[in-house]
C-alpha cells in the first residue's frame, strides 16, 4: 500500500488513489479507513487530501478549530473525516444531544437553503451558550457546512478498508492465486 502498488486491490486501484497511497505511506488500518473517506471529489478539489497527508507526514503545528474538539479531530489531524466528528463537534462546542447532532449531519447533508439557516442560527446561538464565542461558532458553522459537502461515516468506511487490506494482504502474499481469482 505504501508503494501505491494497489491495482486489484478493493477500492484502492484507481490512478489517483495509488498516488495519494504513496503520498500517504499508511502505517496501520486508521490511515486506510481514511483515505477512503477523504478520496471523494469534495475533499480532492478542498485540498484537504493533500493536508491531511501533509499533516499525517511530518511533525508540522496545525490549528484545531477549537481546543474543546482537539480530541475528537486529533486521531485526523484536526480534519474532519467522518460524519461522526460533525457530530461530536456539535456536541462539543454546542451541547447537542447525540440525536440532535445526527439531525444536524442529516440535514446539513441535504443542503436545504432554509433548513440550513435555521440550523446555523440554532448552533450559533447554542455554542454562545456554550461559552463559545460567536466568531469561532460561525467559522464552526462554515467548515462543518464544507464537511458536508464529502462526508463519509467512518463505519462504512472501516468495512471498505477491511476489505481493501485483506485484498491487499492476498495480492502481496498469493499474487498468483490472487490474479488467477480475480
Amino acid at each position: 500500500l505504501r508503494d501505491g502498488k494497489t491495482v486489484g486491490v478493493f477500492q484502492l486501484e484507481s490512478y489517483g488513489m495509488r498516488r495519494v497511497l504513496s503520498s500517504l505511506k499508511p502505517t496501520n488500518i486508521e490511515d486506510i479507513i481514511a483515505v477512503l473517506s477523504l478520496y471523494r471529489p469534495g475533499t480532492l478539489k478542498s485540498g484537504q487530501v493533500e493536508e491531511y497527508i501533509k499533516r499525517k507526514n511530518s511533525n508540522e503545528k496545525y490549528d484545531i478549530i477549537h481546543p474543546l474538539v482537539e480530541e475528537v479531530l486529533k486521531p485526523t489531524y484536526g480534519i474532519m473525516v467522518y460524519q461522526e466528528q460533525v457530530m461530536q463537534v456539535a456536541q462539543k462546542l454546542a451541547g447537542y444531544t447525540l440525536a440532535e447532532a445526527d439531525l444536524l449531519r442529516k440535514a446539513i447533508g441535504k443542503k436545504k437553503k432554509d433548513i440550513m439557516e435555521q440550523i446555523r442560527e440554532d448552533f450559533i446561538s447554542r455554542c454562545i451558550k456554550n461559552n463559545i464565542d460567536k466568531e469561532t461558532a460561525e467559522r464552526v458553522f462554515k467548515y462543518i457546512e464544507k464537511f458536508a459537502e464529502y462526508g463519509f461515516n467512518k463505519s462504512h468506511s472501516t468495512a471498505y478498508a477491511m476489505i481493501s487490506y485483506q485484498t491487499a494482504y492476498l495480492k502481496a502474499n498469493y499474487p498468483q492465486e490472487y490474479f488467477v481469482s480475480l
